[in-house]
C-alpha cells in the first residue's frame, strides 16, 4: 500500500511567506506542500512557486483558491476567474488538487453555476477540485449563527465528485468529523488537518491539542486505503520565533505520520 503523502500548507507559517513554506517543508521532512494563494505575491506567481518547489526539492500537493474574504480581489474580483487561474496553476505545477470553498450567499451567480463549473473544470483539467467544509459565524448583533455559504457549511448538501475535510471547521461547527467523512464517502480527497477546542472561531491548532478525532481519522484513513493528501493546516502566528514554529510544525508532522502508518 502507497503511503499517504503529508504536506504543510504555506499558511502554516504565516506572518512567513509561501518560500519560507516550502523551505521549512523541505527541512522537516513533509511530503509536499499545499499552496495557499492569497496577499504573499509569490503564492500568486507560478514562475516563483516552481522555483521554489525546485529549490527546495518539495512538490506542491495542491493550490487552495483564493476564496476567504481578505482574497477576494487577488488574480481577479470575479470568483469563477479565481478559481479557474486556480485550476490553471495546479496544472502548470503538477499539483492534482485544488482546494476552494463553497460560494458565499451573496455571489449568487457564482453560486447558481458552482456545481456545474467545478465538474466541467475537472473533466477539463484532470484536477480533483476538492470542496471544503466550513463553519457558521455568529454576527454581534444576532443571538442565532448563520452560514455564510451558499447551500450551507456542508458541501455534501449540495454534492461534489470531490471534498477536502477541515477538521479545525468541525471543531467550529461542533460537527463531527467521522461523521462528515463519512457522507464525504470516496469523494473525500483531501484533508486539513488541525485541531480545535469547540468554540465558535477557526483555531486551527496542533493536532493532538484540541478536541477533535484527529488520530481516528487518519488511522481511518489509512486503514480504508485513502489515496489523497493530508495537510498540516495549523495556526503558528503566535510563535516566539522561527525555531518555536519549526517546532510545532514538526510536532504536527509526527502526528501524522505516526497515526497514518499504524
Amino acid at each position: 500500500m502507497a503511503r499517504i503523502p503529508v504536506g504543510l500548507s504555506t499558511a502554516s507559517v504565516w506572518p512567513q511567506n509561501a518560500a519560507a513554506g516550502f523551505q521549512i517543508a523541505g527541512a522537516l521532512g513533509y511530503d509536499g506542500v499545499e499552496v495557499m494563494v492569497w496577499a504573499d505575491v509569490i503564492s500568486q506567481d507560478v514562475d516563483a512557486l516552481r522555483r521554489c518547489a525546485r529549490n527546495h526539492g518539495v512538490p506542491v500537493l495542491a493550490v487552495h483558491a483564493p476564496c476567504l474574504l481578505i482574497t477576494q480581489r487577488i488574480w481577479s474580483p470575479d470568483p469563477e476567474v479565481r478559481l479557474r487561474r486556480a485550476v490553471e496553476a495546479a496544472v502548470d505545477l503538477h499539483a492534482p488538487t485544488v482546494v476552494v470553498h463553497p460560494p458565499f450567499r451573496w455571489q449568487r451567480r457564482y453560486a447558481d453555476k458552482f456545481p456545474d463549473l467545478v465538474a466541467s473544470l475537472e473533466d477539463e483539467s484532470g484536477v480533483a477540485i476538492a470542496v471544503e467544509n466550513m463553519f457558521p459565524v455568529k454576527p454581534l448583533a444576532r443571538a442565532r449563527s448563520m452560514s455564510a455559504f451558499t447551500p450551507s457549511t456542508d458541501p455534501t448538501d449540495a454534492g461534489h465528485r470531490h471534498y477536502t475535510l477541515d477538521l479545525s471547521h468541525t471543531a467550529a461547527a461542533q460537527e463531527d468529523a467521522l461523521a462528515l467523512a463519512k457522507r464525504m464517502g470516496s469523494g473525500l480527497r483531501h484533508i486539513h488537518l488541525a485541531d480545535g477546542t469547540g468554540l465558535p472561531r477557526d483555531e486551527h491548532l496542533v493536532p493532538g491539542r484540541g478536541n477533535q478525532p484527529c488520530a481516528e481519522l487518519c488511522e481511518t484513513l489509512a486503514a480504508n486505503g485513502f489515496d489523497g493528501q493530508v495537510v498540516l493546516e495549523t495556526n503558528t502566528r503566535n510563535a516566539r520565533n522561527p525555531a518555536e514554529r519549526a517546532k510545532d510544525l514538526a510536532e504536527a508532522l509526527l502526528f501524522a505520520r505516526l497515526h497514518l502508518d499504524r
